[in-house]
């Protein structure tokens, strides 16, 4: 079993709550499982980690948050081979083609996609049921 590291940015609060979802189920079968916000963690140390479960909303036109998940993905790209990520996020508008592209991204940057979650803003009750599986197939 790995390092686990579930790390999201929010602006409004609904990806900090699937955030905590998927932590919380994380560390129910991982006692190496921590949570944090984008800004307390730079991409080098987060490569140091053996499973990913990154978590940003949708924004502008559909795209990762600029200031601070976009740059750290970015970095991040280059150490994703081989890795086990999982997705996560909501969104206010359109049809989720930030997360596909997100998935595509992970997947052409070499990781092993094991799941994403979207939620229509604030996460409904499947949404954090699968936010916890999402959490708990990170062992799997």
């Amino acid at each position: 079993m790995g390092k686990i590291a579930v790390i999201y940015w929010s602006g409004t609060g609904n990806t900090e709550v699937m955030a905590n979802a998927v932590y919380e189920s994380a560390k129910e079968v991982s006692d190496d499982a921590e949570l944090m916000n984008v800004g307390e963690i730079s991409a080098a140390d987060a490569a140091k980690y053996d499973v990913l479960l990154l978590g940003c909303p949708a924004m502008g036109a559909e795209v990762l948050e600029e200031e601070e998940f976009e740059p750290f993905f970015t970095e991040l790209e280059g150490s994703l081979s081989g890795k086990k990520v999982g997705l996560f996020g909501s969104y206010g508008w359109g049809d989720g083609e930030w997360m596909r592209s997100w998935q595509e991204r992970t997947e052409a940057a070499g990781a092993v996609l094991i799941g994403s979650v979207i939620a229509n803003d604030a996460p409904d009750d499947e949404a954090l049921s699968q936010c916890a599986e999402l959490g708990k197939s990170s062992v799997s």
